[in-house]
């Protein structure tokens, strides 16, 4: 089976690119086609993330195993088919931490028609800026002083260190 998936950047004006790969693709090959099909190298640290239905950021699937014994999961040994399992099932895929480009993948068709040549590039629509936007964290709740954060419920709610037993 092949997977249509569509790799929308995320920068203010529309840069996407649908793509087909076989379903057995494994999430390292993806990495290094969807950052070819931008005009990237592919040599730079990228993670794929789970997502849901409003784009939050699940689980992290990296590009490499980073355990002592190479039995976490990493894209090399993750397949598509094991994360993509139905049309509108999403990643976020960002390249490059210290740019932080940011891709949303989606599947977008699931198709048993024999494909050639895979994988390949359906739709390609505009390009990437010179440089990635600036990326905005935000917390929950923000203060404006340390005395505010203080006086608030949210330090109440905190442990006291001393309250825990180190030693057993």
């Amino acid at each position: 089976m092949a997977y249509k998936i569509r790799v929308i950047l995320d920068v203010e004006k529309d840069v996407f690119r649908d793509i087909v790969v076989n379903e057995t693709t494994n999430l390292e090959d993806l990495h290094f086609f969807i950052a070819k099909s931008f005009g990237f190298n592919g040599q730079e640290m990228a993670s794929f993330y789970r997502s849901n239905n409003e784009w939050e950021q699940g689980d992290e699937i990296p590009l490499f195993d980073m355990s002592e014994d190479d039995t976490d999961i990493s894209m090399s040994n993750c397949l598509l088919n094991h994360v993509l399992t139905k049309v509108g099932d999403k990643l976020i895929y960002v390249y490059d931490f210290f740019s932080m480009w940011t891709f949303f993948v989606e599947l977008s068709e699931i198709t048993t028609k024999k494909e050639k040549d895979l994988p390949k590039i359906l739709l390609s629509f505009g390009f990437p800026p010179e440089q990635a936007p600036e990326k905005k964290f935000k917390a929950d709740k923000s203060y404006d002083d340390y005395n505010e954060f203080l006086d608030s419920d949210d330090f109440e709610d905190l442990e006291n260190i001393d309250d825990n037993d180190f030693y057993n």
